[in-house]
Order: C-alpha cells, then structure tokens, then sequence
C-alpha cells in the first residue's frame, strides 16, 4: 500500500469519539470525505425497494485506484485488510448518500462484508469489525446493524475486501 493510504488509514483508525454534531462534521473530524463514485453501465450504485436501499457491493477504491490485492492470510496482512474494509464502508455511505441526500438520514440495517482470504484465515470478523467501527463513529447509532463477515476464494479485481449494505432513511 502507498504512504498516502497508510497515512489516511491512521486518521482513519483514531479512537471513538463522541457522536455529535453532524454525521459530515464527524467524518470530517476523521480526515475523511466521501468520495466520487464512479457509474457503470452494467448496474447501480444503489437501488430503492420500498424503504430499503440496497447498496452494491463496493470495493476499497480511492481517487478511482483499487487500494489493494490479493488473499487476506497469504498476500494481505489483517490490518491492511482491515483498513481497506473502512475504505470500502466510506464508498458505501456514498452511494447510500446518492439515494437518500444526506449522510445524517442514512441508517444501516445489514452489512455484508465479503473477505478474499486463505480457508485458514478464519477471522472474517475482524477484517468486518473495522467497516463497523467506521460506520458507529460516523453515523452515531444509525451505523448499528446487522452484520454477516463472509470468507470467498476470491473477489472481483483481486480486491481483498467487498461490502454490501442495506439501509434505510432516518
């Protein structure tokens, strides 16, 4: 990983902090921004049924380069992993902040999180637990939710990483 991810990364991982003012402010605070995220003709970011927003699955990208590859537990250290389950979280708020306009109105209700790793590896939940972390400190208890860490051979472009979520407006 590039120093400026592990720069970004460190702010990234800062401890929890109170959650007030706004859900920006907050992010904010953690050197962050939410990102631009790139369309693609072949399916959308985010799709409304109803209430629920489905959000695809996102991978850890930044300024459009993928911040990482390879399998968790052979090519990727857990920490790497783990910060680069953050980045895909922070792409993720984008898109649900896409359907609904404001980061304070999106409430997470389930988090799929997708781990490339060795059939060894077996701590899928710590890899998740830092998405989770970033979405409490963020959204307050609106970043509470239901959560499912799931091993796979492998994942679109060599990502380590892909989560997918689904929230509904606050």
């Amino acid at each position: 990983m590039t120093t400026e991810v592990h720069e970004t990364a460190r702010m990234m991982q800062s401890p929890k902090r109170e959650t007030t003012g706004s859900a920006l402010e907050r992010l904010q605070i953690l050197g962050l921004e939410l990102p631009v995220l790139a369309g693609n003709p072949y399916y959308v970011d985010h799709r409304s049924v109803g209430e629920s927003i489905h959000i695809s699955g996102q991978l850890p990208y930044k300024n459009g380069e993928l911040l990482g590859q390879g399998i968790v537990g052979r090519d990727v250290e857990i920490e790497t992993a783990r910060e680069l389950a953050r980045y895909a979280a922070l792409n993720c708020l984008a898109a649900a902040v896409q359907a609904v306009g404001d980061l304070d109105r999106v409430r997470v209700v389930q988090m799929l999180v997708f781990v490339a790793s060795t059939p060894d590896f077996g701590l899928q939940s710590r890899v998740a637990e830092a998405a989770s972390e970033l979405l409490i400190e963020v959204l307050g208890e609106n970043g509470r939710h239901a959560r499912t860490a799931i091993g796979v051979a492998g994942l679109p472009w060599v990502s380590p990483v892909e989560i997918q979520m689904i929230c509904t407006a606050a």
